[in-house]
């Protein structure tokens, strides 16, 4: 999978600093709590970005390792690591081959990075490989596009506007539907100015995989896994319907 955060990674904090990690964070506490047959104290982080989620999970105690295929957030993960006066181990590597000399107890792959994972065969492989680095009964969380609701709703042009020490990024999304494999390519344009001057313009396409509830529950029995819930992202409680862009999986790693 080519690095289609290179340039676009160059500005993934100041595109996203509206989201909200710790509340992700207490979600994820939340699934552990009900969830996990083990104390949950090690997690891989797969597709840890730049360290949103594995920053705040340290801080309240867990121990994270964080993994990526890019070397620009791998990077940035590790500078922001160093400025919080936090030990994290940041890793450069591909999902799709990786290889651990250890088991945790949990393991996280979050904010659609397994829509990244575009066939059959690349989703199956990175399944296995998460299951290979975790502990029987550890639990495997990760939200993916849904399906029911892409088709329902259809994805449509947006435009983001995010501002923060004097740099200001405008991204618009122009989205492509391929319905048949089931594949969504968004296409940026992304310009950043600062002092009232462009500083910078990148245009990328992402493909991203939407999938549907039995498709992913079926991948994850048939590769060490047993499905113990799904439901809306950040929403522990609710149901996955046709109007539930983000739905998350709960899956519990079975003896080998």
């Amino acid at each position: 999978m080519p690095d289609v955060f290179d340039r676009y990674g160059e500005y993934y904090d100041l595109i996203y600093l509206d989201k909200d990690y710790e509340k992700e964070c207490d979600f994820l506490g939340s699934i552990f709590k009900n969830y996990s047959s083990i104390p949950v104290r090690s997690i891989f982080d797969g597709g840890c970005g730049t360290g949103g989620h594995a920053i705040p999970l340290v801080r309240r105690g867990y121990e994270v390792l964080g993994v990526d295929a890019s070397p620009v957030m791998v990077n940035r993960a590790v500078d922001k690591a160093k400025r919080a006066e936090l030990e994290i181990d940041f890793r450069l590597a591909d999902l799709r081959s990786l290889s651990l000399n250890r088991k945790f107890d949990a393991a996280i792959c979050m904010f659609a990075v397994m829509d990244y994972f575009i066939t059959n065969r690349d989703l199956e492989k990175v399944i296995r490989n998460v299951r290979k680095v975790l502990k029987e009964g550890a639990l495997f969380v990760f939200d993916v596009w849904n399906g029911l609701a892409v088709l329902r709703i259809l994805p449509e042009v947006r435009v983001k506007v995010m501002e923060d020490g004097g740099k200001r990024a405008i991204r618009w999304v122009y989205p492509e539907l391929d319905s048949l494999n089931h594949l969504c390519r968004d296409h940026y344009h992304l310009i950043v100015t600062e002092g009232g001057k462009i500083v910078d313009e990148i245009t990328e396409t992402h493909t991203v995989r939407y999938f549907f509830p039995q498709e992913i529950s079926h991948y994850l029995e048939e590769n060490g896994f047993e499905v113990v819930r799904i439901c809306p992202f950040l929403d522990l409680g609710g149901k996955v319907d046709e109007e539930v862009w983000n739905m998350t999986f709960v899956a519990r790693a079975k003896g080998e």
